[in-house]
């Protein structure tokens, strides 16, 4: 899953590391030298002073220093180092400079920094491997603000710079599904009067139905009872295999003659399941074009008819932008509560797994990974972006 995504977004970033390793200026502060090289030039000294001068020098450094504002952060440790240093004796400089405290000195406050102009420069090679993937405009743009406030004129240790990216990335995607899941189970357990209906809509060719029977599969597995009813009255098969799959279910399929109002069917299917104390009803639409405003009307009139529970997006993963398009399309229209995304097995990209929720402002509630029955996964945004590899 999401495998060409995964490819580009590792070579994006190592491209990223290794410029701002080699390109980016590093800054050293001047502490360093000072401290390497007056303990050296003393060095030499030291032998012949008395120890009355010895103490004056102590002394006066003593009083100095407490005159100094506490330092915080990571020079606090270099001006205590710094003090070590000047407080050691002869015999002891030299065991100091062989254990490397100067070079451990150096290699602590070694940092780069990213000016604003080099993390344009930096940033396009990620926002190509984004956009060559479907993810949309406004995530790529929340990616770059959460990238740029972390990175842009901080310090950071040469050491920690992939860990940095990869942190701030990963921070950002996280945020991208920060909307309340919701637990299908749970809802249709919790209402009093039964049945939860849930209608779903979706374009042509979407897997509706197919997802239809899976979420039947999938109640009925956890003991809720569930009836069908066959909305998409526009096309003669889609009944017929709404049937067929409630035949293999051993669930009740509610249906009309084909070219019947799917306003109608929605109500008698509502009907039949509060006479049978049936927990939950299903509703199979007909595909709509997102952009032809009649047939939305249509979905608006069964949504109006039958009051659903919960509204579901049906969209393929593997749409890419069209998904997204989709999906914010029937939210105005409808107020969609939740997103299915069909084909995830097949997608190589992940550009609508990464933004429809975000764009949309609606939970992805399951992915669908094959034809099976059991090919239904629970969408887990932790899950989605380790498989990215960040």
């Amino acid at each position: 899953m999401f495998k060409f995504l995964k490819e580009k977004l590792g070579k994006a970033l190592e491209k990223i590391r290794h410029k701002v390793d080699e390109e980016i200026p590093t800054e050293e502060t001047e502490i360093i030298g000072e401290a390497v090289k007056e303990p050296k030039k003393k060095n030499k000294k030291a032998a012949d002073k008395s120890k009355e001068e010895k103490d004056i020098k102590n002394s006066e450094q003593q009083k100095t220093e407490e005159k100094e504002p506490p330092k915080k952060g990571i020079f606090s440790k270099i001006f205590k180092k710094e003090k070590e240093v000047k407080q050691v004796g002869i015999e002891e400089i030299d065991e100091v400079e062989s254990k490397g405290l100067f070079g451990k000195i150096k290699e602590t406050i070694t940092t780069k920094k990213i000016s604003a102009e080099k993390f344009d420069e930096l940033f396009s090679e990620l926002e190509v491997a984004l956009l060559e993937n479907n993810v949309a405009l406004e995530v790529v743009d929340k990616i770059k603000q959460k990238l740029k406030d972390d990175l842009v004129d901080v310090p950071i240790n040469r050491k920690e710079i992939a860990t940095k990216i990869n942190k701030s990335l990963k921070e950002s995607l996280n945020e991208l599904f920060s909307i309340k899941k919701i637990d299908i189970i749970e809802e249709i357990k919790k209402k009093d009067e039964k049945p939860y209906v849930i209608c779903f809509v979706g374009v042509n060719g979407s897997g509706k139905t197919t997802t239809v029977a899976k979420i039947a599969h999938y109640l009925k597995r956890n003991k809720i009872s569930v009836l069908l009813v066959a909305g998409d009255t526009w096309r003669a098969a889609s009944i017929q295999q709404l049937e067929e799959h409630g035949r293999k279910l051993g669930v009740k399929v509610v249906k009309h003659n084909y070219g019947s109002d799917p306003a109608a069917v929605a109500f008698d299917g509502i009907k039949s399941a509060k006479a049978n104390k049936i927990d939950a009803v299903l509703i199979d639409t007909a595909g709509r074009q997102h952009s032809n405003k009649d047939l939305m009307r249509e979905v608006e009139k069964i949504a109006r008819v039958a009051r659903p529970d919960l509204k579901i997006f049906v969209g393929e993963s593997i749409a890419g932008n069209d998904c997204i398009l989709q999906a914010q399309q029937f939210e105005e229209t409808l107020n969609i509560d939740g997103i299915i995304l069909t084909k995830s097995d097949v997608d190589e990209k992940g550009g609508a797994a990464i933004s429809v929720s975000y764009v949309a402002g609606k939970p992805i509630l399951f992915l669908g990974r094959g034809q099976s029955y059991d090919d239904l996964e629970e969408f887990d945004s932790k899950k989605l972006i380790e498989s990215l590899g960040i």
